[in-house]
């Protein structure tokens, strides 16, 4: 995914009135802790080695407004039990799917 969809997705997220949790799995294995913070902390080392960001939804009513955000952006990714995974890279054999 390019730094431009990144910044609609931390846009996106930030504008929610709930910011959901986030955590992003990079390339490199690291997986970061939970933060809500989107404007600044999200983009803070940059986006070129995120594997997948996981978003998670609070209860079903936070669920639908994130499920909303990113329908509207149109971004590679799935729904999970606890929010969303939004994919950087596919791996190989991999089908993506956009939410």
């Amino acid at each position: 995914m390019n730094n431009t969809k990144w910044d609609e997705l931390r846009l996106a997220m930030h504008a929610l009135d709930r910011r959901p949790l986030w955590r992003c799995q990079d390339l490199n294995g690291h997986y970061s802790d939970d933060d809500r913070e989107w404007f600044y902390h999200f983009r803070s080392v940059g986006y070129a080695s995120i594997l997948y960001a996981d978003i998670t939804a609070d209860d079903p009513a936070h669920r639908e407004a994130i499920r909303a955000a990113l329908k509207a952006i149109h971004l590679p990714g799935e729904e999970t039990e606890a929010g969303f995974r939004v994919f950087g890279y596919g791996q190989k054999g991999q089908t993506l799917d956009y939410l």
